[in-house]
């Protein structure tokens, strides 16, 4: 719809849409309608006539005649200049705009302007444009006709035009009620807007093949029973596999312990014999996932593990092979009908991509799940929906029995008590440490200047952290004979500890609450009764460390993140959206997301 001459100055100002140079809204008027009363403190439009000038000192003195209102108003100009002189000279007719006051009871106008024109109000825009070009782009593009075609309703099409062709100046200067139905439509537009372009992103590729095995043999075999948020995930991984029209995209997001291994090895059931790939992050999870696909499916499909450490099966006639980065350099990887990541955001976008493409058959494409520990806000997963299918998994096997203390100096007797009973009675405790070396930034112990007088005081003491090349066999022999793991958040996703039931987070209003989380949710694995520990020097702690110690529930914890930090792109990398919204309030507006997304979604099937 943009000429050609026109999308240059669109791309300097990174607008693509209609939508986008609409909601380009000015960030001030300009008003050179005539006044029709004197306010002090204001800018006053007004007919005036010299009565008077006098030069002195390089200071123009002016006496002006305020033709409208048949009074007199002086003014001062600091920095003359012949220019000045000549154009408000005695007998020179005005119209005049500036700033009004008053002076031991005389009128002043403070550095009047003659204006050229007036009668207008201008909007100014603070864009990389020159405000004659900006104006001209909204003056040819933004009409009723044109906001209606792109989908507006009548009150957003009526905001966006009150902004930018404003009648008075009191219709962008109201308060109350007026402001607030303005501010509810762009922020209607923004949502609007947002959803649509994302609908266009979406790629949509044919599968390799449908799918349709049968999870049910795995789950009837399995000695405990599934969630019903367990059987709902992995019926819609069931519908998504057995299409032939669609490759499957989908995100399955599950709260910390809500049982995601499970719908990954029923997913791998109904590929079956068609295979399936999975690859984890790190040799620790892939081993243990490896183990849990040992354990519950061998009976039914041949596995293999591909790490770079160690290997088991053979990965080239394996039904369902799990690995790490490593399956990415295997020339001889065989092609899959179903591709899964688990912990997507630990994977850059690239790596993703390339183990899409390992399985790809010309235009075809494996079928894609991806799963994550890292719950979102209701709103975040409305909005990423638009380009990826997303399943979420709340509720839990067991009931977590977490309590959550926010400590500090003053508590430090108490909670060696505590970890002195949790010891006696074979549970572990980890103590989460902000860095590894001490800085002059942090005000709190690092690991290294901590592990001394940890290892002093009790046995068993094990530590390490992200550089550490050693932490998968370090955990690993904590996970059987430890007592105590100073670490750093590297074990914020990783290892299952069964007998873990004490977390000691310190420096912990450092950390953002899905962090928190994340790592709270390293204890209680077991359904045993269980202490998170949220140790600060804070004299009052942050509120949103009181509101997170309240609730375990990772969706609501997601949601008081989003309320505290104002985020940008939650999935962390899962589909890149990443767009900051100007007026649209992630916290607090479902409602008008959810409005959009209908929208959007009764115009694709027109």
């Amino acid at each position: 719809m943009f000429e050609p001459k026109d999308i240059a100055l669109l791309k300097k100002l990174k607008k693509r849409t209609l939508l986008d140079l609409a909601l380009t809204i000015p960030t001030s008027y300009e008003d050179t309608t005539l006044s029709k009363e004197i306010k002090d403190g204001s800018t006053l439009v007004a007919r005036a006539t010299v009565t008077n000038s006098s030069n002195f000192a390089g200071r123009l003195h002016i006496t002006l005649n305020l033709v409208d209102f048949n009074t007199q108003a002086s003014a001062i100009f600091f920095r003359t200049t012949p220019y000045h002189l000549k154009l408000f000279s005695v007998g020179s007719e005005h119209i005049i705009s500036g700033r009004v006051g008053y002076y031991r009871g005389a009128l002043q106008i403070s550095q009047p302007k003659s204006l050229k024109s007036f009668g207008e109000i201008t909007p100014k825009y603070k864009t990389v444009l020159k405000q004659s070009e900006i104006r001209a782009l909204i003056k040819k593009y933004i009409t009723s006709e044109t906001l209606y075609s792109a989908g507006l309703l009548p009150n957003e099409v009526d905001a966006l035009l009150k902004l930018h062709f404003p009648k008075s100046i009191s219709e962008v200067k109201s308060e109350g009620e007026y402001i607030e139905s303005i501010v509810f439509a762009l922020k209607s537009v923004e949502a609007y807007s947002h959803l649509a372009k994302m609908r266009r992103k979406r790629i949509v590729n044919k599968p390799i093949k449908a799918l349709n095995g049968s999870a049910l043999p795995f789950i009837e075999s399995l000695p405990f029973t599934l969630t019903d948020d367990q059987l709902k995930a992995i019926q819609e991984v069931e519908s998504d596999l057995a299409s032939s029209e669609k490759a499957a995209k989908r995100i399955i997001i599950g709260d910390v312990g809500s049982g995601k291994t499970m719908v990954i090895l029923a997913s791998a059931m109904i590929a079956g014999k068609d295979r399936s790939i999975l690859m984890a992050p790190t040799s620790l999870l892939a081993n243990q996932l490896y183990e849990e696909a040992t354990k519950y499916l061998s009976g039914f499909l041949n596995l293999a593990l591909v790490t770079q450490k160690n290997s088991d099966g053979d990965y080239t006639k394996a039904d369902f092979i799990i690995g790490t980065h490593a399956l990415l350099y295997k020339d001889d990887l065989p092609k899959a009908s179903l591709v899964m990541i688990d912990e997507q955001h630990r994977f850059g976008a690239g790596q993703r991509a390339m183990l899409d493409a390992l399985s790809k058959q010309g235009e075809k494409s494996p079928h894609f799940l991806q799963f994550s520990a890292t719950p979102i806000p209701r709103t975040q997963a409305m909005i990423e929906s638009e380009l990826i299918d997303i399943t979420t998994i709340k509720m839990l096997p067991f009931k977590k029995l977490i309590d959550t203390h926010i400590i500090g100096k003053a508590n430090f007797s108490a909670l060696l008590e505590h970890i002195e009973s949790e010891i006696k009675q074979e549970h572990q405790i980890l103590i989460v440490y902000p860095l590894v070396e001490p800085s002059d930034e942090v005000p709190y112990t690092s690991l290294s200047e901590a592990t001394a007088y940890w290892q002093k005081k009790f046995e068993n003491v094990y530590v390490t952290h992200g550089k550490d090349k050693a932490k998968d066999e370090v955990l690993l022999e904590f996970r059987e004979r430890g007592n105590i793991l100073l670490s750093t958040t590297v074990i914020e996703v990783g290892i299952s500890l069964p007998r873990l039931t004490t977390i000691v987070i310190v420096g912990a209003e450092r950390f953002g609450l899905a962090t928190l989380h994340q790592l709270r949710g390293r204890v209680g694995r077991q359904g045993l009764e269980s202490h998170c520990f949220l140790y600060t020097n804070a004299k009052t702690p942050p509120k949103r460390l009181e509101e997170f110690s309240q609730t375990l529930d990772g969706f609501k914890i997601a949601m008081l993140d989003l309320k505290y930090r104002n985020s940008g792109d939650l999935l962390d990398g899962v589909t890149q959206s990443g767009e900051a919204f100007k007026w649209l309030d992630l916290s607090e507006d479902e409602a008008i997301i959810a409005q959009a997304k209908e929208r959007v979604s009764k115009i694709a099937l027109r």
